[in-house]
């Protein structure tokens, strides 16, 4: 693979755009929030920072750069080459809005297709999570209390019983989608130890990555909502996958570790978690 192409580069490049991205992010709600939008539905919110911040991401990637292009949140697809950026400029815009300490900053490279490298930077905390297709998943800064920075490698949850499982979710922002999950979680929720919402796909793969949950479902996500996330949680040693054989997207995206895979994934068959709109 030509240099431009080899994974660590394209890592190293996807976590220097990630900490500008934060970086702007942070000083642009200190500096008041501004201009607050509307997306799909009234409860889909969109800033001018975020906008902001993929433009950022956009330059720091693409400049200079003419063979490669970049699918955002924001701005969609730009060009078509083998290098692809898949970037989420605010993942978590309405716990930014609000103050939540939960919203990160994602960027995945893709080479033919194939993610091969991401980062998720969790802009609240500094919380860093990254992976190389087949060289493992780290986290790279410390949490707070923790000794030394030496990144720790990643591999997920050790529980088996998924009665005692902790499993994160998120909801849809259409009101018919949001009923049909809700309706699937009242089928989950008496069948797990407890259902946690941080309202970041990104971070909801990386927490499952680390063990801080034991596995995550979600219905609806877009490439740029899991590109980097579940390329570190499939690093770290969990299956992301769909349902009923397919692979992980639209319809439904997975991770558990192997020995909780099949019953959140038959349960989730059960209530019909990838049904509905």
């Amino acid at each position: 693979m030509a240099l431009a192409e080899d994974p660590q580069v394209l890592l190293d490049r996807a976590c220097a755009a990630a900490r500008g991205g934060a970086d702007l992010a942070l000083r642009r709600r200190a500096d008041g929030l501004g201009e607050i939008g509307t997306k799909s539905t009234d409860t889909d919110l969109v800033t001018a920072a975020d906008r902001a911040v993929e433009a950022l991401l956009a330059d720091m990637l693409l400049t200079g750069r003419p063979n490669e292009s970049l699918l955002g949140e924001e701005g969609g697809q730009t060009g078509m080459a083998r290098v692809r950026w898949i970037v989420d400029p605010i993942d978590g815009t309405v716990n930014y809005v609000y103050g939540l300490p939960c919203y990160a900053i994602s960027v995945a490279a893709e080479v033919d297709g194939q993610v091969v490298a991401g980062v998720v930077l969790n802009a609240a905390t500094g919380e860093q999570w990254s992976a190389v297709r087949g060289r493992g998943a780290w986290r790279d800064t410390p949490v707070a209390g923790e000794r030394g920075a030496a990144p720790v490698r990643l591999a997920g949850s050790r529980a088996t019983d998924l009665s005692q499982a902790l499993v994160a979710t998120g909801f849809g922002y259409d009101a018919k989608r949001r009923a049909h999950q809700a309706t699937a979680l009242a089928g989950v929720l008496p069948r797990v130890r407890d259902i946690r919402r941080y309202g970041a796909a990104s971070l909801d793969l990386c927490f499952a990555a680390e063990g801080r949950v034991d596995a995550y479902f979600e219905k609806g996500l877009a490439p740029w909502d899991m590109a980097a996330g579940a390329l570190v949680a499939t690093e770290a040693g969990l299956l992301v996958t769909g349902l009923r054989g397919t692979p992980p997207g639209a319809a439904m995206v997975l991770a558990a570790p192997p020995r909780l895979h099949a019953a959140l994934h038959d349960l989730l068959v059960e209530v019909d978690a990838d049904a509905g709109a």
